[in-house]
C-alpha cells in the first residue's frame, strides 16, 4: 500500500502538469487528496495487501504519520482552489504539479525502510518545495528560496554523512552492511558505538536543519514569511514532521543499541535551546508571518523534548506533532487571508482584523490558543525531572506572551480607512478548510478518537528501548 501512497500523488502531479486549464487544474489537488484518504482507509482496515517492495512499507510510525499527512493535505488542498482563483495573475501549472510531488515525497519519507532512500526522499522534498516558496516571484521570495535551498543542502549533506557513519558502524563490527532499518535494528547491539554516536549527531544536525531546530533554523523566518500561507501550512505541518520522522529512525537505532540516553541528552539540549531562541525572537515581533516561523521552531523543540523525556513524553510528542501540525494549518491559512486583506505582514499596518475579515481573524486567534503540551509536562513530573519541567514552563510562558502580544495586536484595534476599503472579503472557500482544521484541533483537545489512539499506542513503543 505504501507504494500506492507515493505513486498516486505522482500520477496526479503528471495529470496536473498536462491539464491546460488554469481553472480546472487546482481542483485536481483535493481530488488527489481524497484518493489518498481512500488508500489510507484501506491500509488501516487491513486490506492494503502485502508490502511492495520490501523497503517501502508502513510500520507503526509510518501509519500514524501517513494518516496525519493525508488529513492535513486534504484540508490544505481544499483551500487551494479558492486561493489560486484569487491569484489568477500567477500561472499555477508548476505550483499544482510540484505541490503534489512534494506530498508524494512526504509520504515516501514516512514509508521508506532504507536509510539511503530516506535521505533521497528528504532531499526530494527540498527540491520540490523550492518553487512553492518562490510562488510570489519578488526579490524577497527569491532570497528566501535561495536561503532555504542553501541551508537545506548543507543540512542534508550532513545527514548523508551521518547515514554513512551509521552504515560503517555495522561494517566496523562485522555486522551486515544492509541499510534497511530492520537489519540495523536487529544488528544494533553489535554496532560500533563511536561511529553510531557520530552518525546520530550528524543525522540530528542534518535532519534537524530541515526540521528547524535551533540553531539550524535560520531558513524558517524567511521561507515562512515569504511563502504563501498554503505553502507555509504544509511546510510547518508536513515537512517538519517528516524531518522529525527521519530523526526518529536514527533514534530507534540508538535505542536498540542501548544508547537511548546518549540520544536523549542531545535532544533535551536542542529542545530547550530551540524553545529559548524562539521565545527570544517572538517577543516584540512585528511581522506576524515570521512570528509563526519562530512558533514552529518552538514547537519543534517541544517535540524533541518529548522524545528526550521518554515514556508518556514519547506518546505526548507524537500527539503534539499532530495537534501542532493542524494548529499551524489554522494559523498559516488564516494569516494568509489577513495578509491578502491588508496587503501587509507587519503589525503597524495590520490592526482591527476582526472588523475587516472577522472569520479569518477569529480562526487566527483560536489557532493561537490551541495547546497540547500537557502530556509532555506530565511525563517530566512523573520522571521527577523538575528542573527540566520548570525550564519548559518558563519558556512556554515566554513564547505565549511574545506570540500573544502580536496576535492580539493584529486582530484588535481600529483598522485604517484604507484597510476597511479592501475588496477582499472572507468567502467559504477561504475559511471552511481552516474551520475544518480547527474543528480537528478542538476535538483532539477533548477526545482522541479510538483509531488515532490505537495508532499512537502502536507508534510510541517503537521509540522506547527494549527492556
Amino acid at each position: 500500500m505504501a507504494f500506492w501512497l507515493v505513486l498516486t500523488p505522482l500520477a496526479f502531479a503528471a495529470l496536473a502538469f498536462a491539464t491546460p486549464s488554469e481553472r480546472v487544474r487546482p481542483w485536481l489537488l483535493p481530488v488527489a487528496a481524497l484518493a489518498q484518504l481512500g488508500l489510507i482507509a484501506l491500509e488501516l482496515s487491513g486490506v492494503g495487501g502485502a508490502p511492495f517492495p520490501t523497503w517501502l512499507r508502513l510500520d507503526a510510525i509510518g501509519r500514524l504519520l501517513a494518516s496525519y499527512l493525508a488529513v492535513l493535505f486534504t484540508l490544505c488542498a481544499a483551500y487551494a482552489p479558492g486561493y489560486l482563483a484569487q491569484r489568477a495573475e500567477r500561472p499555477n501549472r508548476i505550483f499544482c504539479a510540484v505541490m503534489l510531488v512534494f506530498f508524494a515525497m512526504m509520504n515516501a519519507i514516512v514509508s521508506v525502510q532504507h536509510l539511503g532512500l530516506l535521505w533521497v526522499a528528504v532531499e526530494a522534498t527540498t527540491l520540490s518545495s523550492g518553487p512553492l516558496i518562490y510562488f510570489n516571484r519578488n526579490p524577497r521570495s527569491i532570497e528566501a528560496t535561495w536561503k532555504y535551498l542553501l541551508i537545506g543542502s548543507v543540512g542534508i549533506a550532513l545527514a548523508l554523512l551521518g547515514t554513512f557513519f551509521v552504515a560503517y558502524a555495522a561494517l566496523a563490527r562485522g555486522a551486515a552492511t544492509s541499510m534497511l532499518l530492520a537489519d540495523l535494528l536487529n544488528d544494533a547491539p553489535r554496532l560500533s558505538r563511536p561511529w553510531l554516536h557520530f552518525g546520530f549527531v550528524l543525522a540530528l544536525v542534518g535532519y534537524g536543519t530541515k526540521m528547524g531546530l535551533a540553531p539550524m533554523h535560520t531558513w524558517k523566518p524567511d521561507a515562512y514569511g515569504e511563502a504563501p500561507g498554503l505553502v507555509g501550512a504544509l511546510l510547518a505541518g508536513g515537512l517538519t514532521s517528516c524531518a522529525f520522522t527521519a530523526i526518529l529512525r536514527f533514534f530507534q537505532i540508538c535505542a536498540a543499541a542501548g544508547e537511548a540516553e546518549f540520544a536523549r541528552a542531545l535532544l533535551l539540549f536542542l529542545g530547550l535551546f530551540s524553545m529559548a531562541v524562539a521565545g527570544a525572537f517572538m517577543v516584540r515581533q512585528s511581522d506576524y508571518k515570521r512570528l509563526l516561523a519562530y512558533s514552529s521552531v518552538e514547537h519543534m523543540g517541544i517535540l524533541a523534548l518529548g522524545i528526550a523525556v521518554g515514556g508518556l513524553g514519547t506518546f505526548g510528542a507524537l500527539l503534539h506533532l499532530i495537534n501542532n501540525g493542524l494548529s499551524k494549518g489554522v494559523l498559516f491559512l488564516s494569516a494568509g487571508n489577513i495578509h491578502r486583506a491588508f496587503g501587509s505582514k507587519r503589525t503597524p499596518d495590520v490592526q482591527g482584523a476582526l472588523r475587516v475579515v472577522p472569520a479569518s481573524a477569529s480562526l487566527f486567534v483560536a489557532g493561537f490558543f490551541a495547546v497540547s503540551e500537557f502530556s509532555i509536562l506530565s511525563a517530566m513530573m512523573r520522571g521527577e525531572r523538575y528542573g527540566v519541567a520548570a525550564a519548559f514552563l518558563a519558556l512556554l510562558v515566554l513564547a505565549f506572551v511574545g506570540m500573544g502580544s502580536t496576535v492580539l495586536a493584529v486582530v484588535l484595534g481600529e483598522p485604517s480607512a484604507r484597510s476597511e476599503a479592501t475588496p477582499y472579503r472572507d468567502a467559504w472557500l477561504h475559511v471552511a478548510p481552516i474551520a475544518g482544521l480547527l474543528a480537528l484541533v478542538l476535538l483532539l483537545g477533548v477526545w482522541i478518537p479510538e483509531p488515532l489512539l490505537g495508532l499512537l499506542k502502536q507508534a510510541a513503543p517503537a521509540l522506547e528501548p527494549a527492556p
